[in-house]
């Protein structure tokens, strides 16, 4: 291009320009997001939960995970190291000299600018005898002096430097590259070609196929898609699957297979150990042929969610790989739940497919309970608690108090409580009160309506209902008043019967309207109050669900009590509304992630099919399923 002149950085001094910049739009930012400014807050918070949930798996892990880990260390180290390289190059950039600096005769000589010829002259002679050579001055400076007495004693040198800005006149516009001369050396230029390839023809196809080829191998929940679509054909399989099944199906999950998934591990001592704890265990379908269950890696995976649900010791590595196995099991079973609901919506829109029962839907729900407390299906809820054992229970299983579950052991008198628990020390007891203290239980109310129906409250055959459910999640209250723990556990079952009774009164077929009725209606609600109730209702449900889709709530809600569980459980749950008599969902299950004290769900089911509304733990505590019905 004409006029202008692009040069590559011979001193070195731009590229550090460059340099600086682009180390400090990295480690700015690093330092921002990556600091570890809340490992004090995380530390505060596990000794706020000391006291619950101090003996549980998952906190004594994650204690002495904080206190050996040097995670934290390594990212301050390097942040600094970073501000160090960063600080260098700072302080390297403001002691280099300008190389293109403006160039100005009048400041050189120390003159204003206008001044006339004689003033120059004699300032110039004042100057040259301060920094001659000769006498011992500074011969650079003598020779700047010089350059700026020629510029403005010449005339047209002098012409040209008020017009263009310099003594030789115009001159071509020079843009600087920072980057070294070196780089654009002919005797370079066989080193720069290698490295340009290589990352651009190796390294980044590389990086962004591996990138590819794994986010496409899961789905949005980080599910393998092959175990999706495993679970699919067993699902649709075997619409009724017991527990045993269920349990063979989700340890047959890929995620399992060291083919499939890198965290997964296959030992040499696996076949020492596992067909030792299989004979511990007993019937386990060993023999069954049919693929995947025959597998090694699912034989495994099905020997360490028995174990862990059976209790029983095993070995360091063994334990190892129990941990990772236990760790998966939430979100495949999650992801059954989700399977199980697609097949019932397609059996639902076309027809002639078999949905999966019930059944199978909350055996997934149960399984992940007794994942969760370490517990099987037959065994008493109250080894939930800390220093229960299958001898203590002889104690609570007695005539005298007849205490099965944890609602009978909260409802019981302290005196009571106290005696029955007598093998426990004051400090293991006040530990049991602790945990009882903090297992939530949860108040559900309902509310039909038909919003495009004068009378929102009438619930008619064919009418178009929306369930709002409200749950609020309290903490249970263990005192010495036995009236006020009946209340927590009992009064649900009261209020589901006047709940049945009121719906089995609202469920009829509409009557026409005669005119006297139209006019009795017309006198009760002047002015289209009814009407106008009902737009309002709508409104404010459009708004809701606006704002409902614009905010984004936090999943950690409350940690749970579980003693063999290897990782931090929050409280979850799922809400549906479920067919018994013909065992079918009649409305997909909510998973309700966010209840930390109140959330309110909306569910638009037929109304024909609106027999029950089922709240199922998703957490493993106390409570396992409450139902009110309509």
């Amino acid at each position: 291009m004409a006029g202008q002149q692009f040069q590559y950085d011979d001193s070195g001094n731009t590229f550090f320009y460059f340099l600086t910049s682009f180390v400090g739009l990295i480690v700015i930012p690093a330092t921002y997001y990556l600091w570890p400014r809340d490992q004090n807050a995380e530390q505060l918070r596990l000794k706020s939960l000391r006291r619950v949930h101090g003996r549980c798996l998952w906190y004594r892990l994650r204690h002495m995970k904080s206190q050996q880990s040097i995670v934290p260390t390594l990212k301050k180290a390097a942040l600094l190291f970073g501000w160090a390289i960063f600080l260098l190059l700072a302080y390297k950039v403001s002691k280099l000299d300008r190389e293109y600096q403006e160039y100005n005769p009048y400041e050189v000589l120390h003159l204003e600018a206008g001044v006339s010829i004689a003033e120059i002259k004699k300032q110039y002679r004042v100057l040259s005898l301060k920094y001659h050579p000769d006498k011992g001055g500074d011969e650079a400076m003598f020779m700047k002096l010089a350059k700026a007495y020629s510029a403005l004693t010449n005339e047209e040198a002098r012409d040209n430097w008020e017009k263009y800005g310099n003594p030789d006149g115009p001159r071509v516009t020079s843009f600087g590259i920072a980057l070294p001369a070196w780089i654009v050396d002919q005797k370079n230029s066989m080193l720069v070609l290698l490295v340009y390839g290589l990352a651009f023809m190796v390294i980044l196809p590389v990086v962004v196929g591996t990138w590819w080829y794994r986010s496409i191998r899961y789905s949005g929940d980080q599910i393998l898609i092959n175990t999706t679509q495993l679970f699919m054909h067993f699902m649709y399989k075997t619409p009724t699957m017991n527990m045993k099944r269920l349990v063979m199906v989700l340890t047959a999950a890929f995620e399992f297979d060291p083919r499939s998934n890198k965290e997964a591990i296959i030992r040499p001592t696996d076949n020492i150990e596992v067909p030792q704890l299989i004979r511990e265990l007993g019937n386990i379908n060993v023999k069954k042929k049919e693929p995947p269950f025959c597998y090694p890696y699912s034989l495994k995976a099905r020997v360490l969610l028995l174990t862990h649900l059976a209790r029983m010791d095993v070995s360091e590595n063994i334990e190892e790989d129990q941990r990772f196995v236990m760790k998966k099991c939430p979100a495949l079973l999650q992801e059954l739940i989700n399977v199980g609901c697609q097949l019932t919506m397609m059996a639902t829109s076309r027809g002639g497919l078999r949905a999966p029962r019930l059944t199978s839907i909350e055996n997934c729900m149960k399984l992940s309970q007794m994942v969760v407390q370490g517990l099987q299906e037959a065994k008493s809820p109250l080894l939930q608690l800390p220093h229960f054992e299958e001898e203590h229970l002889r104690y609570c299983i007695s005539k005298k108090y007849k205490v099965r579950t944890l609602q009978d052991l909260v409802s019981l008198k302290d005196s009571d409580r106290r005696n029955m628990l007598r093998f426990l020390g004051e400090e293991k007891y006040d530990e049991v009160m602790a945990v009882l203290g903090s297992i939530p239980y949860i108040n559900m109310e309902t509310k039909l309506q038909v919003l495009d129906d004068e009378d929102s409250n009438n619930v008619t055959a064919g009418s178009i209902v929306t369930v709002t459910v409200t749950l609020r999640r309290k903490r249970t209250s263990v005192s010495s008043d036995a009236k006020n723990k009946t209340k927590v556990w009992q009064n649900k079952n009261k209020g589901a019967k006047k709940a049945a009774k009121s719906k089995k009164k609202k469920l009829t077929k509409k009557k026409p309207v005669t005119q006297q009725q139209a006019k009795g209606d017309k006198a009760k609600h002047p002015n289209g109050n009814v009407a106008g109730n009902e737009w309002e209702a709508l409104q404010q449900s459009i708004q809701r669900r606006e704002r409902a889709l614009l905010e984004t709530k936090s999943k950690v809600t409350h940690p749970v009590y579980s003693l063999y569980f290897p990782e931090e459980k929050q409280e979850w749950w799922w809400l549906y509304i479920a067919d018994r008599k013909e065992q079918t969902l009649v409305s997909m299950p909510n998973h309700v992630c966010t209840l930390k004290d109140i959330e309110e769900v909306r569910r638009q089911p037929p109304v024909c099919a609106l027999p029950h509304l089922f709240f199922y733990s998703g957490k493993g505590d106390i409570v396992v399923l409450s139902g009110v019905e309509f």
